[in-house]
């Protein structure tokens, strides 16, 4: 097997999948041998499991790892497990806990005021765990897309090297001079023999170790990426040396058969010198930019610019019999298809009269909503439509993405959830990507009870309790059950807190009336004396009584088990202690027996481990609040389950993330309005990488740098990507809304940006006979789905499925002259 880095490019996902297939059976592994394969999604991972499944029959003996686990594990095979451990102490979750001890150390020396200014009145340590985790983040960015200056600041160089490749320098702003003294307290604090663990110094003697030519075991023999958007320059240089000692096969989806790594949005030309690595030698007039693609494709264009860098075609262009640029064209029949198509041929926009008339289709539409659960209304008529008019179209063909899936969540359960099976309307879909606290009650349980030194204990948060199975399990209370305590605790008449004492600390008088210590001996005395007089001024709830006075004694329980964690939470404790707690709230409190929740419970005690062992690794001990204690926890319920049910048959709605442009035959962008997408991501004050001003900031006159590099991420380049994506992932339609109409007044709101891009490019690109060429796919929706515009035989624009509403318009009399007046 000829080793080496081999770069097809295509811009269809479906032809690289062919390609991958019929290399695998042209060069096949050994018998067992395992495949591997580098993705950048699981939802990308299933996808492709499916298509080579189909082309080869079955889809075993492949393994989809992200490409910085994999990276990380060439490391250690490469260098030596040894020499490389698991973690590196340098890892975000390390350097955090280090930062955390280390800060109060340094704020008292030169150059740290920014900090000790942040750090006043920081009385719960919370201020300071936020700037350890962003400033561990911060680092940790900075050895991937920066270790040259790590590498200058270790050895007392502050300066801002423009390019690693280049002696040129920009003067340090001096407001931020700290950050290279403290990347050098980091340094001091590791262990000496640990320093040479950081990420930029492991991955130069991995790939000064494959270079040096030595026979390597461990690696595997074929590497095939896939899909993959964007690395940064590191993996790229880590792969090229690996591609020495492996065959690695790069499949890019490549929106532009055209050399396009030099437009920009202005439509300049940057000056690059790509010593003959250009894989496309047709010459292209320096005026021809498709506008979309320099609005929105920098990410793209960066990457495809780095990966020049390491691209020899020549070396294995023979193998692929010259077809390593596998581009399809398509004669475009509808408008969709036209624009997928200018943005492939690099096509820039027609001048005046040239621009043909539009011929409106359902490939591309545009729909206005006056609210969130209206988009998602409208959408399930829209999708309605279309499967009336495709019987052979399945869910499964039909993705809908939205800014945040959080946020949809509720209203696309109450509109596609409401209908039965049985409904000839009803439409299977799944949410994918929720996090665990929003999806699970047994986390949204664990979530609050990690605020109780703030909880008011009142009876509808122990009801809400109540309603968890596993906390109901814990205490042998079953759900026929909970009408009977509710109707007790009414009539005990709890409203509010533990007691005296737990009302006390909120900083409210500490009377015991109406507390939850109050109710139960009013139960208790029900169940000893039934309905004889009040003793000690406590009136007895003669309803317990019996046998069932059972169940108040097992409500008794939990509200002290909850009295005994409240007591434990006031107190400061390291964070063993803080460990152990935790597991006592979870064995206390819960008995998981479903699935989900068991595995819940397994991913928190897994953090909680992790956690220790960020601290013992970070030489971290000191006691810490609750408020600092309770992150890992929170962290572990609001992570995101990426791909959670993704491809699994239904409409799949999900975030709108990286690397998800897996073809589907309708594509559906809801939530596309002005300050939702691109979301909004406010930089770091401190970031360097995305600096852009004088370099002293008290001379604003002063000279500018610029220390943004090719590679880069950003949020905002990676929405305008995933955005294009979009577009070119859309096989028959793509559907975009917005809330673009006012709840109250009906007054217009801008959509994106990017929608709006898009639409003036309609605009250009095309002409009508009357009005704007964009008018003709856009529809505004009233504010009801009830209207009566959706019932007027006349309006033709307007339908719905909601037969309902229909019903309850025909039954409806007619309005009194007087009353359409007083109106």
């Amino acid at each position: 097997m000829q080793n080496g880095l081999m770069v097809l490019h295509s811009n269809r996902l479906e032809t690289l999948t062919e390609l991958v297939a019929d290399w695998l059976k042209r060069q096949p592994l050994a018998p067992l041998e395992t495949e591997t394969f580098l993705v950048q999604s699981n939802g990308m991972a299933q996808w492709l499991k499916l298509e080579l499944a189909d082309a080869l029959g079955i889809s075993a003996g492949f393994r989809f790892q992200m490409p910085a686990r994999f990276l990380w594990s060439a490391y250690r095979t490469v260098l030596g497990e040894k020499q490389v451990p698991r973690t590196s102490p340098f890892d975000k979750s390390r350097l955090l806990w280090r930062l955390y001890r280390l800060l109060p150390t340094l704020l008292d020396k030169e150059h740290f005021g920014p900090l000790q200014h942040f750090l006043q009145d920081d009385n719960d340590s919370r201020k300071r765990h936020q700037l350890a985790e962003r400033l561990a983040d911060l680092y940790d960015a900075y050895q991937v897309y920066r270790a040259d200056w790590l590498d200058d600041w270790q050895n007392g160089d502050d300066r801002l090297r423009k390019s690693q490749d280049l002696d040129v320098f920009d003067d340090f702003p001096t407001s931020q001079l700290w950050q290279a003294y403290l990347w050098r307290a980091l340094l001091a604090d590791i262990a000496n023999d640990e320093t040479r663990l950081s990420r930029s110094s492991i991955h130069n003697a991995f790939v000064e170790k494959l270079n040096n030519g030595d026979s390597i075991s461990g690696l595997p023999r074929r590497l095939i990426i896939f899909g993959i958007s964007a690395l940064p320059q590191q993996a790229l240089e880590a792969i090229a040396a690996l591609s020495k000692h492996s065959q690695i096969l790069m499949l890019v989806q490549n929106p532009c058969q055209h050399y396009w790594a030099d437009i920009v949005e202005d439509r300049h030309l940057l000056k690059r010198q790509l010593d003959g690595r250009k894989r496309h030698l047709d010459a292209l007039p320096e005026n021809r930019v498709n506008p979309l693609l320099a609005a929105w494709g920098k990410q793209g264009r960066d990457f495809i610019g780095l990966l020049y860098d390491h691209d020899d075609p020549e070396s294995y262009r023979s193998a692929f019999q010259n077809q390593i640029d596998l581009f399809t064209d398509q004669a475009p029949s509808t408008l969709l298809q036209q624009l997928q198509q200018d943005i492939l041929d690099l096509e820039p926009l027609p001048a005046g009269e040239q621009r043909p008339v539009l011929i409106a289709d359902d490939s591309l539409r545009f729909r206005i909503g006056h609210s969130t659960q209206r988009e998602v209304e409208i959408l399930q008529d829209a999708l309605l439509e279309k499967f009336t008019q495709d019987p052979g179209l399945q869910p499964r063909d039909v993705i809908v993405m939205v800014p945040d899936i959080e946020t949809y969540a509720p209203y696309i359960d109450a509109v596609f959830g409401r209908l039965e099976r049985s409904d000839p309307r009803y439409l299977p879909y799944t949410l994918s990507d929720r996090s665990a606290g929003a999806a699970s009650p047994l986390a949204q349980a664990v979530q609050t009870l990690l605020h109780l030194p703030h909880w008011r204990f009142t009876a509808s948060d122990i009801l809400d309790l109540l309603d968890v199975p596993a906390l109901r399990y814990r205490f042998g209370i079953h759900e026929s059950d909970l009408p009977q305590l509710a109707r007790w605790i009414e009539q005990a008449r709890i409203r509010w807190g533990l007691n005296s004492q737990q009302r006390s600390s909120l900083d409210v008088p500490g009377f015991e009336q109406n507390s939850w210590a109050f109710g139960l001996k009013r139960m208790l005395a029900g169940y000893l004396m039934g309905d004889g007089p009040a003793w000690k001024n406590i009136q007895p709830l003669d309803e317990v009584a019996g046998l069932g006075a059972e169940l108040a004694g097992r409500l008794s329980q939990l509200l002290g088990t909850l009295e005994q964690h409240w007591h434990a939470s006031h107190s400061d404790a390291t964070p063993s202690q803080w460990q152990q707690r935790f597991i006592a709230l979870l064995d206390d409190l819960f008995a998981p027996q479903s699935e989900e929740d068991l595995a819940l419970d397994a991913n928190l005690r897994d953090a909680l481990n992790d956690w220790l062992a960020a601290c013992d690794q970070a030489d971290f001990a000191d006691r810490l609040p609750l408020t600092v204690a309770r992150r890992p926890l929170l962290d572990a319920l609001n992570a995101e389950s990426l791909s959670q049910r993704f491809m699994a048959g239904r409409i799949n709605f999900c975030t709108l993330m990286p690397m998800r442009a897996i073809p589907f035959r309708h594509v559906c962008l809801l939530g596309m309005k002005d300050g939702d997408y691109p979301r909004q991501q406010q930089p770091m004050d401190f970031d360097l990488m995305r600096l852009w001003g004088p370099a002293d900031p008290a001379q604003p006159d002063g000279k500018k740098i610029k220390t943004a590099r090719p590679g880069d991420r950003s949020r905002r380049d990676d929405d305008r990507y995933l955005f294009l994506e979009a577009l070119l992932s859309a096989r028959d339609s793509l559907y975009i809304s917005w809330t673009g109409r006012n709840v109250r007044d009906n007054s217009e709101r801008p959509p994106s940006v990017l929608v709006a891009q898009l639409r003036d490019h309609i605009n250009q690109r095309w002409r009508t006979e009357q009005g704007e060429a964009v008018d003709a796919l856009t529809l505004a929706h009233p504010l009801q789905p009830f209207s009566a515009h959706y019932f007027d035989a006349s309006n033709t624009s307007l339908d719905t499925y909601a037969n309902e509403w229909r019903a309850l318009l025909r039954k409806r009399p007619p309005c009194p002259p007087w009353s359409r007046m007083s109106r």
